[in-house]
């Protein structure tokens, strides 16, 4: 199908999926206020099309007679006569966009609630393969483009078109069709031109808004890693792409406007030849008597009446087919399939002891290449299952799985004996709490991301899990205390004191189930085994699962098995998988070793500074 077609298609599409939330079911209130608005509307464009006639009237009426106008002769009535059908035709267009505009605010906020919530229901998979800058442009623009398509289209070019018919068979009427054909006909070329030389620049800006896009995704990209951008002194770099990126949207900006002037030329000369030809055809007919000097104004006056709401028309017409594109790649994310959705007859979970297994699981982000290759074990219930081995072997996964960020391509993840694909995702998670490596914390106060956990808890129930977490004393230590806001994704505390803060908001949400992904790894030693023996006490009577890379947080797991290459290498306690000198004792070794080679580097950095400080100090 040409991609003009295709395109009529779509907008056709968009305006049909409009018109059910401006006429939403259920809700007779709106439905009312639609009706009492468009009733208005056509009122006002009824009452208007009577502004010329009176004025040319009290021209009439003004006329000289024996090259005097007496004062008795003034035509008041007609005067306050034009005067008062003016007010009203825009006392009913105001009152009918007043009436109006409930039902486009309501329709705005669902479309953008729906569409929010529908993005939530979406996969891990297809925020990670989307940029936040540019689906928050898509969000932005497909609201932005909703409105001015209501307010043009519905508001300001079916009415005009609609006071064009009317218009022409009033001059039929008052005198022949010559004046009708004229102004039809000079209407007609003039919005033939405009619609085509409008549809010619819309590449400009298209090239404008792709540009756009690309240069604010860069943006905020580079904005959200701030600080991977200072420690590579990359600010040139990151301002030559942003400018990159403006450079060509300055072309497209330059192309657009000049090819506007030409547009606004285009339809100033088919104004003048369209008005010029009705005043020689009326000051003829004035001539022979067949009209008279008000029939001359009235007739002007239609024609400019006419062609001044289509003054906008290129402008009406380029951003009304934007925003029906700018829609349609809204109403696009609304049509985005869920990955992972919930089965019609999900119930659910039944949350009993906490008992985890995963049976011969299989899955991979992608066909061709398999992440866990057959992968089973058992959790049971209040006890804790440590997951190690080496990068890339699956560890993260398997929480993924667990929680059903992903289902599983074969095999079952089952939660007291459910299979997770059976029950509400919402049921699951609830049961379910997690202490990712990379904690990301929200652009507000330590009380809101601690609460997080749990909406509504108490100030008492918060200050208990940040305790816990080991992060209350230095909560208080802070100026605002638990209102200090954290920055965008928590930059204003150190990656230890965000660990806390996001242990503290999984204890106060007080899960069956807990996953620790290296939930210490941003932690000092010191600081680590306090957490650790918090996150002991926390994790007693509940089923954990612990994925590490430092093996030293391992040692008191009931069970540990070990990842490689997707599958189960070795599995049992600390010390019968030292004892079998296999993957994980080497493992072991290597870790030890590191930790007793930095130990030694910090042992000879503290003696060397301190025989300098003697050096130094005065005999």
């Amino acid at each position: 199908m040409p991609p003009s077609h295709q395109d009529e298609r779509n907008h056709l599409r968009t305006l049909t999926t409009l018109a059910t939330y401006l006429w939403p079911s259920g809700e007779p209130g709106l439905r009312m206020r639609v009706v009492v608005s468009l009733a208005l509307l056509v009122l006002s464009r009824g009452v208007n099309v009577l502004v010329p006639i009176a004025f040319g009237r009290a021209v009439d009426a003004l006329a000289p007679q024996g090259g005097t106008v007496a004062l008795a002769a003034v035509p008041v009535a007609v005067v306050v006569a034009y005067g008062t059908i003016r007010l009203l035709s825009s006392a009913f267009s105001e009152a009918s966009d007043a009436v109006f505009s409930k039902v486009q605010g309501r329709a705005m906020r669902r479309i953008a609630l729906e569409v929010f919530e529908h993005l939530h229901r979406l996969s891990l998979r297809f925020h990670l393969d989307r940029q936040t800058g540019g689906l928050s442009r898509v969000i932005e623009r497909g609201t932005r483009g909703m409105t001015f398509v209501l307010d043009f289209l519905l508001f300001r070019i079916v009415p005009a078109l609609f006071e064009i018919v009317i218009v022409a068979l009033i001059l039929w009427g008052m005198f022949d069709f010559s004046f009708t054909a004229v102004i039809l006909l000079s209407l007609g070329l003039y919005i033939a031109f405009t619609l085509l030389f409008t549809e010619w620049r819309l590449r400009f800006r298209r090239q404008m808004n792709e540009t756009d896009q690309e240069a604010n995704t860069k943006a905020v990209d580079s904005l959200l890693n701030f600080e991977t951008v200072k420690y590579f002194g990359n600010e040139r770099h990151e301002a030559r792409r942003y400018d990159a990126s403006m450079e060509r949207y300055e072309r497209a900006y330059v192309r657009s406007e000049v090819s506007l002037n030409g547009l606004n030329f285009g339809q100033q000369a088919i104004v003048a030849l369209g008005l010029t030809a009705v005043m020689l055809l009326a000051a003829f007919r004035v001539a022979d008597g067949a009209m008279t000097v008000g029939d001359f104004v009235l007739v002007n006056t239609y024609l400019l009446q006419l062609f001044q709401p289509l003054n906008f028309l290129g402008f009406a017409y380029r951003e009304i087919k934007q925003g029906l594109t700018d829609m349609e790649a809204m109403f696009r994310l609304l049509r985005e399939e869920q990955e992972v959705a919930d089965r019609p007859d999900a119930r659910p979970l039944h949350v009993g002891a906490g008992e985890v297994r995963f049976e011969d699981v299989r899955f991979g982000y992608r066909p061709d290449r398999e992440i866990l290759k057959g992968v089973s074990f058992t959790v049971p219930p209040g006890r804790t299952l440590a997951i190690v081995g080496p990068t890339g072997a699956g560890k993260s996964t398997i929480s993924r799985l667990l929680f059903r960020f992903y289902d599983v391509g074969a095999g079952a993840v089952r939660v007291d004996g459910q299979d997770v694909r059976a029950v509400t995702q919402l049921s699951l998670r609830n049961a379910i709490g997690v202490v990712p490596q990379d904690t990301v914390l929200f652009n507000d106060t330590i009380r809101y991301n601690i609460a997080y956990g749990r909406p509504g808890a108490t100030q008492e129930e918060i200050e208990q899990a940040a305790r816990l977490a080991q992060v209350h004393d230095f909560v208080l230590k802070l100026p605002d205390g638990y209102d200090t806001r954290v920055g965008e994704r928590g930059l204003k505390l150190s990656g230890g004191e965000k660990q806390r803060v996001a242990i503290a908001r999984t204890l106060l949400k007080d899960p069956r189930i807990l996953i620790l992904d290296e939930a210490t790894s941003a932690l000092d030693t010191h600081t680590e085994q306090e957490i650790q023996a918090a996150l002991k006490d926390a994790a007693r009577g509940r089923t954990t699962l612990v994925i590490a890379h430092r093996l030293s947080t391992v040692v008191d797991a009931d069970e540990i098995i070990v990842l490689q290459d997707g599958r189960i290498a070795e599995r049992g306690s600390h010390g019968a998988l030292i004892a079998a000198d296999g993957l994980y004792a080497e493992m072991w070794r290597r870790q030890s070793e590191a930790v007793e080679a930095a130990e030694a580097a910090a042992a000879a950095q503290a003696a060397e500074a301190a025989f300098e400080a003697r050096a130094k100090a005065p005999a």
